[in-house]
């Protein structure tokens, strides 16, 4: 056999194609008898050419593994020899490598039987040899054997870590040192326990040292490697960087900024501090780089890519993710470099910088988002100014920039429409088709959160819109349709006159079929979905089939884009068309199933190892390829499929919420994939699956209580709703997810009552417990190992969500929720501590209020740790507090009885400034109200009436929070009732009042009959008295309130 092969090697690399395929195939036959190891062993020593000695290891190392337990002792023990003497005696680099990559795979078997024991004190007596290449081969495979045998190396660790690090410092070999750079990176990968882990910070010197010199010889493969060294450091949970995050910084720093580098070289050490701002963050406000990282990052906004580069090596693209990244994390000491930085290249001469400026403003906009709201009218007159610079670059950033402040900077953004929205009407005339684009995405953004303030441009924005739409290229028209989308949302119902018009020009759209199209007739869907969400269902359901037909034929042209938006489509259909899109259900929801089911379309490249390619050696296959260990190089997930999952989840529940019992056909199986995306690994799956499944119930309620023989599939659907929630608010690692998991519990509780719940009580009280505690999944830190107290934060949103549970058991119990709340009381209270966030304060009192509102009584026994918080946030500087703090001190006062009588001159002086003109917001000032009501109603006696009548009447009635009204009219009418002298005294202020609130649009006919028995009580006492404060009304005031009057 070894003489036929050794031709058939040379025979393959022969470059006539036809010798070369009769070659491996006969090498594949041959290959299937144990003995082509010995024979492929013998020629990798004795063959005359590196090349068939190379091809004769990249053979070995795949059909070794197959045959290694077939060969004898004897057999092996030649096949390990003639590697260790490939090793040490071979000449070219190619072949010791080869050979070296065999060791690693013998070793896997031979190590752990026990059978080649002298392996490891050959490999360290080889890394100290005189001899560069022996050095050189015994790191490479020192490197390849962690994958094989890691376990085999712990009893030698402290003495290979000494082994790297000097051959890090060998100052006589280059190859040496990158060969200890990669073995380096494989250990440390392969090291796990933290104490030993934590020694590589003492390599981070000679790492840098290595990586400056050959960056100064033209190397700049290696420092990429030690950029992906470092890239492990950073992302391990190990605190392996300690002091070293300033060194490494500042080295990845002065590579990005050296433009004579390759773009990629500079990428990575972009990648770097990006790694860092997003793992390491606390670290970099720790040894103060926020701003050297900033001073560098900022300036290259200014640089991009070559044209002849490509766009994802960009320096200004890499740079605006390091500062979004750092902005989300540290905000406060990211944005007023960032602002500073603006302000100067906004007056920059050089295009560029100009552009950047505004740029950077646009992209620290959502981690900065309160900070720049503080700031709103400096930014502002930087961006505006912008967008009507000369540079057509500098004002599609500035379009860009208005986009993203409309995206996150709400509500405030709203407040300057009138300076805005002119300025996006200008641009969106430029002569630039980008800077047009971008404000029509500018455009979209800023309207869809505009109300009635939208109306005075209505005209004007869809002239121009509807002009541009017919007249403009697809990718213009795309982003049109958006814009229109965006402004048929705040107008509301005056957007129907524009109706007619748009749907018109949509049906076009609608129809499109070539591939380029497509996207458009997504948003032409989309579309569709949200003007017949203005136009209602009356004016909708004439016209819908048409529509409906073409959005359902979109399905057989396999765009998923166009799938997702047609689920959205359907969505909006059933919200305006309620019951009536049952006629609809059979055609719409197999497509939603249809989507829910696709294959997620994960996609993973292997790579093998890189010499199975040198000179095309890959062509040999072989049949246990399977028992080598490819590694994973990428991951990537077709995101499409997943935003059409997410809108197919959403629109199943929609269908099942607007349709209820006649959705029953489809239950059981659309309960099944809910069910599925509940646990399903991207979070916007999940979270249309948990607001999904609340709309489940509601149908099934609907379907169930109609027949009383299916009670028990009423309780088993609940069992399986309730059982993914309490799982998902410990489990889920989302806040978002665990946010809605909790809204939907406590809509639950209100819906259904504590009987349903009270099987489930134990456990959701435990899973509130972890969430008020802060160790559930979702509230783990990413890296806690840098992070200190003041870092730690949770979402405002999530804790809103639990703090909202609360009420809802307390709503469900009654006074026996109070063993419960004595649990959870603590743990709630400390988020109200005056270290904690205005909008954690806030969340507790409103809580607590509403607590004491539902359980009652036993509120009295948390008044003196309550009563003083609630006071203080009286105030606060934000009026939420204020409103919620007037609201709870009343509630306190209602339930708490006498234990909170000695805090009433302390909640009275504390709300008298919210009755004045200082105070900005009605809601804030109606809950004052209510609170001045609740304290009369339940110790008048405690409160000086004559004092606090005339102010307490001078706000009325309420003007907005109208929730408020029936204790305040309810207090207002007891004291008028019981005669009380003292608002007896203000006879005129109360029946201009009485006559302001029967006329109310907005309040309750049971708040009118109170103001009405009041009235007729004041007439009784009175009599014709009453007359002339009747002729000061207006007629219908006075004709309004004169029917309360008793009849004589």
């Amino acid at each position: 056999m070894a003489q036929s092969l050794e031709l058939l090697l040379i025979q393959f690399l022969m470059p006539d194609n036809d010798a070369r395929r009769q070659a491996e195939e006969q090498i594949k036959r041959l290959a299937k008898d144990p003995q082509v190891v010995l024979a492929l062993a013998q020629h990798l020593r004795t063959a005359k050419t590196p090349n068939v000695r190379q091809l004769a290891a990249v053979l070995l190392r795949k059909k070794i593994t197959g045959h290694w337990a077939k060969l004898s002792p004897q057999l092996k023990l030649l096949v390990k020899q003639s590697l260790i003497e490939s090793i040490t005696m071979e000449h070219s680099p190619p072949v010791r490598k080869a050979s070296a990559n065999v060791v690693s795979i013998i070793a896997k078997y031979a190590v752990r039987a026990g059978e080649w024991p002298d392996l490891l004190p050959f490999l360290f007596q080889c890394s100290q040899s005189a001899q560069e290449d022996h050095r050189e081969v015994a790191l490479i495979l020192f490197s390849s054997l962690t994958e094989t045998i890691g376990n085999a190396f712990q009893p030698h660790y402290a003495a290979l870590q000494a082994l790297l690090l000097k051959c890090l410092q060998d100052d006589t070999s280059n190859r040496v040192r990158v060969a200890a750079l990669k073995a380096v990176g494989s250990f440390l990968e392969f090291t796990i326990d933290g104490d030993e882990a934590i020694k590589f910070r003492q390599f981070i010197p000679s790492i840098l040292n290595v990586a400056r010199q050959c960056l100064s010889s033209g190397d700049e493969d290696v420092a990429i490697i030690a950029f992906e060294i470092f890239d492990e450091l950073i992302e391990s949970p190990a605190p392996l960087l300690g002091d070293s995050v300033k060194s490494i910084v500042q080295f990845s720093l002065e590579v990005c900024s050296s433009q004579n580098l390759e773009p990629s070289t500079r990428h990575q050490a972009i990648q770097i501090i990006s790694w860092m701002a997003k793992y390491k963050h606390s670290s970099l406000k720790k040894y103060n780089l926020v701003i050297p990282i900033l001073q560098v990052m900022c300036p290259l906004l200014a640089e991009s890519a070559d044209a002849d580069e490509d766009d994802d090596l960009a320096p200004d693209r890499a740079a605006a993710e390091v500062i979004d990244t750092m902005a989300l994390n540290l905000s406060k000491h990211v944005f007023p470099p960032v602002f500073e930085f603006a302000s100067l290249s906004s007056q920059s001469t050089n295009p560029k910088f100009r552009e950047a400026s505004v740029t950077a403003l646009g992209v620290v906009s959502e981690g900065c988002l309160e900070l720049m709201k503080g700031k709103l009218e400096s930014v502002l007159h930087i961006v505006l100014g912008a967008l009507r610079d000369p540079e057509q670059m500098v004002r599609g950033a500035a379009s860009f920039a208005l986009g993203q402040f409309a995206e996150h900077l709400q509500p405030e953004i709203v407040s300057h429409y009138g300076t805005v929205l002119p300025c996006i009407l200008n641009a969106l005339e430029d002569a630039s088709d980008e800077v047009k684009e971008k404000s029509y995405y500018a455009l979209a953004a800023f309207c869809e959160d505009m109300g009635e303030e939208i109306l005075p441009f209505l005209d004007p924005l869809m002239g121009k819109l509807l002009a541009a739409l017919q007249n403009s290229p697809r990718n213009l028209q795309d982003t049109c349709m958006s814009a229109i989308g965006s402004v048929a949302t705040a107008a509301e119902q005056a957007f129907i006159p524009y109706a007619e018009r748009v749907l018109e020009l949509m049906k076009s759209f609608m129809v499109l079929t070539n591939d380029e199209d497509l996207r458009s007739r997504a948003r032409a869907t989309e579309l569709v979905g949200i003007v017949a969400m203005s136009a209602g269902r009356v004016r909708m359901e004439p016209i819908l089939p048409p529509f409906m037909e073409a959005a359902i034929s979109g399905f057989g042209l396999e765009f998923s884009e166009l799938r997702e938006y047609t689920h959205g489509f359907f969505s909006n259909v059933a919200e305006i068309m309620d019951d009536s899109l049952t006629q609809y259900l059979p055609h719409v929801v197999p497509l939603a199933f249809a989507s829910c089911n696709l294959d997620d379309g994960s996609a993973v490249d292997i790579i093998e190892s890189d010499d199975e390619n040198i000179n095309g050696f890959g062509g040999v296959s072989s049949d246990d390829e399977a028992h080598d260990e490819p590694r994973v190089r990428n991951i990537s997930v077709r995101t499409g499929v997943l935003d059409e999952k997410a809108a197919a989840t959403q629109a199943l529940g929609l269908f099942a919420l607007h349709t209820k019992s006649s959705f029953a056909p489809y239950l059981e199986q659309a309960l099944k994939i809910l069910v599925r995306h509940s646990g399903y690994f991207h979070e916007d799956v999940r979270l249309q699956a948990i607001i999904a499944l609340k709309s489940f119930l509601t149908a099934a309620h609907a379907l169930f209580q109609s027949q009383n023989d299916q009670q028990a599939k009423a309780r088993e659907m609940l069992d399986t709703v309730m059982d993914i929630y309490i799982k998902t608010m410990t489990g889920d690692d989302d806040k978002e997810v665990v946010a809605q998991a909790c809204t939907s519990v406590a809509d639950i509780i209100k819906d259904y009552g504590y009987t349903a719940i009270e099987p489930y009580m134990s456990r959701l009280v435990d899973a509130t417990l972890v969430l008020l505690k802060e160790e559930s999944a979702c509230q783990q830190l990413e890296d806690d190992s840098d992070i200190d107290d003041d870092d730690t934060e949770h979402d405002e949103v999530l804790m809103d969500a639990v703090s909202d549970l609360l009420p809802a058991f307390a709503k469900s119990m009654g006074s026996h929720f109070a063993p419960i709340f004595a649990n959870l009381f603590e743990p709630l209270m400390k988020f109200g501590k005056a270290s904690r966030p205005l909008q954690d304060r806030t969340m507790v009192v409103a809580c607590l209020a509403e607590v004491a509102q539902e359980m009652g009584a036993p509120i009295a026994g948390y008044v003196d740790r309550v009563m003083p918080l609630a006071i203080k946030e009286l105030a606060s500087s934000e009026a939420t507090n204020r409103r919620n703090a007037a609201f709870c001190v009343g509630e306190l006062c209602k339930n708490g009885r006498e234990s909170t009588l000695k805090y009433y001159g302390d909640i009275l002086r504390g709300l008298f400034p919210l009755f004045g003109e200082p105070e900005p917001d009605d809601a804030v000032r109606d809950n004052a109200a209510g609170a001045v009501a609740r304290m009369i109603m339940a110790h008048p006696q405690s409160v000086p009436l004559n004092q606090v009548l005339p102010v307490f009447l001078r706000v009325l009635p309420l003007k907005e929070d109208h929730e408020e009204s029936m204790a305040v009219y309810s207090c207002v009418s007891t004291l008028v009732l019981s005669s009380n002298q003292q608002i007896l005294a203000l006879v005129p202020e109360l029946v201009n009042l009485f006559a302001q609130v029967v006329v109310s649009p907005v309040e309750t006919p049971e708040v009118k009959a109170q103001v009405g028995i009041a009235f007729a009580h004041l007439i009784s006492l009175y009599g014709h008295q009453m007359q002339p404060l009747l002729s000061n009304l207006s007629p219908a005031h006075a004709s309004a309130l004169g029917a309360f009057a008793p009849k004589s």
